[in-house]
């Protein structure tokens, strides 16, 4: 099966839900016959839903959508217009946001609790459905383990405060569930189908797959301490569990796990998160880089030489064989100093960063964009979405329409 499990050549194929049960174009022929007959006969069942989906634009070129953008009309049509009008075949879209909340309206049992009253899209189906005639790529993105609507509904599922007992939250409030719950991982997988399957999203995108960064971190208590390890089997439960959809899958990871080969204090490793996603999406955005880094006074002003840094080692790091950090399924090679592990070898591509359309530290002007664009090609990568969290893009609108 092709990414995204239901388009061949950029055309749609559509993928059924028949009594619960999710047919493949391969199960079409299994004791109905063709696959026109199983879809007129599951138009005729009352819970029948169809949906469509087409395959990942290769190079892929996206910007990002906020939930709140997605349910204004008039702000959503401007980013669409954007994409129409230049080189650009795939759009972001929030469909659970640092909220915990949900932005589509939906019955099922597990979700429906979680919809946002204030942002989100009541015609999130129609809105994708309408990109897809446009033949522009949808991808869902899911705020993982920062989520504080559960962990209010579930607090003996977030991280611990050691002082209080309650939920931890870090400096801007928000509380975080522990990477170890495994109820909440099926939450995760419930949504991830939900978003696939009915909503038509091609691919999913997980953010926040990690333990917290910013607040009183000495305070934080939880249940699996070895961050690492603990992230790297909620990858592999998450792909066990939504691959099967046919769902492209595609993991958010700091800028820095592309270059360091330690977890960062969060669990990330790039080795880990690898053999899990069809698409690893470092966020090298040069203004969170720290100041003296790779001795730049300040990393800010040098966007091409930060990205193209790390997405030359992320990629060397992918198509290697070997690699220095010890992964669930990794195997030791005898005799060696640094000990070694052995991995599978990836295509370079599977690197698709997130770059930097937003002003943090200083203005991000066209030139910048630009020089960012290119130190990613540089590298042997042909792919890229921008992050704007105002979903403004002006300085991308300008390199794209030269």
């Amino acid at each position: 099966m092709m990414p995204g499990g239901a388009a061949v050549g950029g055309v749609l194929l559509a993928l059924v839900v028949v009594g619960g049960v999710y047919m493949m174009p391969a199960q079409w022929e299994v004791g109905i016959g063709t696959g026109a007959a199983l879809i007129e006969e599951a138009k005729e069942q009352k819970n029948a839903q169809v949906v469509e989906h087409i395959t990942t634009p290769q190079p892929l070129k996206g910007i990002y959508m906020s939930q709140c953008v997605v349910g204004t009309p008039s702000f959503r049509d401007k980013l669409v217009k954007l994409i129409d009008e230049t080189d650009l075949n795939a759009v972001v879209i929030d469909i659970k946001d640092y909220t915990g909340r949900v932005a589509f309206t939906t019955d099922n049992p597990i979700l429906k609790d979680s919809v946002s009253p204030d942002c989100g899209a009541r015609d999130m189906r129609s809105f994708v459905e309408m990109l897809h005639e446009k033949n522009i790529y949808v991808i869902g993105r899911i705020t993982v383990f920062q989520d504080p609507y559960y962990t209010k509904l579930h607090p003996s599922e977030a991280v611990q405060s050691a002082a209080t007992g309650a939920p931890w939250k870090d400096f801007k409030g928000l509380s975080f569930i522990d990477v170890s719950s495994r109820g909440y991982w099926d939450y995760v997988v419930e949504l991830s189908r939900v978003a696939h399957q009915e909503f038509g999203f091609d691919e999913l995108n997980y953010d926040y797959i990690r333990y917290p960064s910013d607040g009183p971190m000495k305070d934080a208590r939880y249940v699996n301490p070895n961050k690492s390890e603990a992230v790297e089997m909620f990858f592999a439960y998450l792909a066990d569990k939504v691959r099967p959809t046919g769902a492209v899958m595609s993991a958010d990871l700091f800028g820095m796990v592309a270059t360091n080969s330690d977890d960062l204090n969060i669990g990330q490793q790039l080795e880990r998160a690898l053999p899990h996603f069809d698409y690893i999406m470092p966020m090298v955005y040069p203004s969170h880089y720290p100041k003296g880094y790779h001795n730049f006074a300040n990393p800010n002003n040098f966007p091409y030489e930060i990205v193209n840094d790390a997405m030359l080692v992320a990629a060397t790091r992918a198509a290697a064989t070997t690699t220095l950090v010890r992964t669930l399924g990794g195997t030791a090679i005898a005799s060696t100093s640094p000990q070694l592990y052995t991995k599978e070898a990836y295509s370079r591509l599977k690197i698709r960063p997130w770059l930097q359309d937003f002003d943090y530290g200083k203005e991000y002007l066209p030139a910048d964009i630009a020089a960012q664009i290119k130190a990613t090609t540089d590298a042997g990568l042909d792919s890229w979405i921008f992050w704007d969290p105002a979903n403004r893009y002006d300085s991308l609108k300008t390199v794209l329409s030269h």
